[in-house]
């Protein structure tokens, strides 16, 4: 008698995928040049050529290939000052965040979040395992997003454009290379939160934590990092409380928010019951109930917001490591705080004043023009930027002081771009303070 074998979904699914690409005629330089939208990706692609070259033997690849329309806006948006610089490391890498391996037709995209890995694996720009991710849904109207870092958003408007190695989809805008935690939260109102991790670097808890210099430096680099951040609304609830209590008792909360796993915490990878552990050593439960997700009482109201090490998910309360089998109640809109103490007045945000300098009021997309850059400018100047040498062409946020007059060094590739530190020295207050 004959077996039946019944191959899967998912792998017939790809096999269709890759057959649709390879049936095309056009190699990648044929279909770019027959776009006439794509003339500035064209030219900026093909000025690296090891990455041209490597996508022409490609044999199943996606690439999110930015308009020109998308170009124009590079002046207006935090990449604008690294393309006009020619900031080549940098430019290399947001090339490599927008190709991602294997086939994605628009039709394989729902309403539920998916995060694809890119070919951005840069050390010096990313610390995720497997590379770098980027996010897509489909949304109402059968309208393809993808989002990235500071929660830009980009359009897909001309889809599934197949060549011989892949497919090409088009999209509206740049889509923007996460930057680390301490960079990317005041872009959600994160400043407390911020500052909190930020001070926390002065704790010096060398007694339970002898190899971390620090916790802001842990936040930035450490690889698959998950991160539930109080909003700044939670931290005013308590404000009091936290201000005044020892900065021991303030880290041991803040590491009751962190999760300490191999695999980054995407909400798609956080089903009912989920148990995380935390830095702390302490677990964390995820609900799903009345169609919102807790952690623990905690209602996430802001899901997925991509770092450079991993991703943040915003929290309407703090999480107590002195109850860690508190439970979510869908029933009310935010829970009564765990922790006790007095409110702040809504103007006071605890903590704003030990963030670092040039990172309190970020803005993606800027309404006057940050740089001239035009396609015509590739190849153009020179910059030691992001070549991976501490302190080369240092941003404005590589050094800093805080509210202790001391500086903190170490390598930022861009104000907006990468990992602080990854793979260097870094000098902390936790050293300049004294600590052994």
């Amino acid at each position: 008698m004959r077996t039946l074998r019944f191959v899967p979904f998912g792998a017939f699914l790809s096999l269709h995928n890759l057959v649709f690409a390879q049936g095309s005629t056009n190699d990648l330089t044929q279909l770019l040049q027959s776009q006439k939208n794509l003339s500035q990706f064209t030219t900026l692609l093909t000025s690296y050529g090891d990455i041209y070259a490597n996508l022409s033997f490609q044999s199943g690849v996606t690439i999110l290939a930015p308009n020109n329309d998308a170009f124009n806006k590079i002046p207006y948006s935090s990449l604008g000052p690294a393309f006009e610089a020619n900031q080549s490391q940098i430019v290399r890498s947001v090339l490599q965040y927008h190709i991602l391996p294997g086939i994605h037709p628009s039709g394989s995209y729902n309403g539920s979040f998916s995060f694809d890995r890119t070919w951005l694996q840069n050390a010096s720009y990313t610390n995720v395992t497997g590379g770098q991710v980027v996010g897509g849904v489909q949304q109402a109207g059968d309208v393809n997003v993808y989002t990235s870092g500071m929660g830009s958003r980009s359009t897909l408007i001309n889809p599934n454009l197949a060549f011989t190695g892949g497919i090409v989809h088009v999209i509206d805008t740049f889509l923007l290379p996460p930057a680390n935690f301490i960079q990317s939260v005041p872009q959600f109102n994160l400043t407390a939160a911020g500052g909190a991790v930020e001070n926390a670097c002065l704790i010096a808890n060398f007694d339970i934590y002898p190899f971390d210099s620090s916790l802001a430096d842990y936040v930035n680099t450490h690889p698959d990092i998950t991160v539930f951040v109080p909003n700044n609304a939670a931290f005013q609830a308590i404000g009091s409380t936290l201000q005044s209590m020892p900065s021991q008792e303030l880290q041991r909360i803040l590491d009751y928010h962190i999760v300490n796993t191999s695999t980054v915490g995407y909400s798609s990878s956080l089903p009912n019951g989920t148990v995380l552990r935390t830095r702390s050593g302490q677990n964390l439960t995820i609900t799903f109930a009345s169609n919102s997700l807790f952690v623990n009482q905690a209602r996430i109201i802001q899901q997925d917001l991509l770092i450079a090490n991993g991703v943040m998910h915003v929290i309407d309360n703090f999480l107590s490591p002195d109850a860690p089998s508190a439970t979510a109640n869908p029933e009310i809109p935010t829970a009564a705080p765990l922790i006790q103490g007095m409110s702040l007045s809504e103007n006071v945000v605890p903590f704003t004043s030990f963030l670092p300098t040039g990172v309190t009021s970020f803005d993606t997309n800027s309404a006057t023009p940050t740089s001239s850059f035009g396609v015509s400018d590739i190849g153009k100047g020179t910059s030691a930027f992001g070549t991976g040498t501490a302190g080369a062409s240092a941003s404005a946020s590589s050094t800093h002081t805080s509210s202790k007059k001391k500086s903190r060094g170490g390598r930022v590739q861009s104000p907006q771009i990468g990992l602080m530190g990854s793979g260097s020295l870094v000098v902390t207050l936790c050293w300049l303070a004294g600590v052994p």
